[in-house]
């Protein structure tokens, strides 16, 4: 799995339909902490908005993890999502 940097999330934004997986690649990264600690708010968040572009497996994935997750963390997976989706 590749290292994202800060401003992939503004380049994975621009066109095209491979972005889905981008960010689908961002939520496994936090959910295994490949190459960053292991963060599943973040990896809810970006699964759900590699879900919401459209890619399958990630809204499996994202399923899977809200199973593990606390109501307090999913709401702010929610907000993230929903804030990022907002901004961009």
């Amino acid at each position: 799995m590749a290292r994202f940097e800060i401003n992939s999330t503004d380049t994975a934004t621009m066109g095209g339909e491979t972005r889905a997986d981008t960010f689908c690649d961002m939520g496994l990264m936090y959910a295994t902490g490949r190459g960053c600690a292991i963060d599943l708010v973040s990896a809810h968040k970006w699964l759900n908005i590699a879900a919401i572009k459209g890619s399958d497996r990630a809204a499996e994935l994202r399923a899977d993890l809200a199973q593990t997750m606390t109501k307090m963390q999913l709401a702010a997976a929610l907000r993230a999502a929903r804030e990022w989706m907002t901004i961009h």
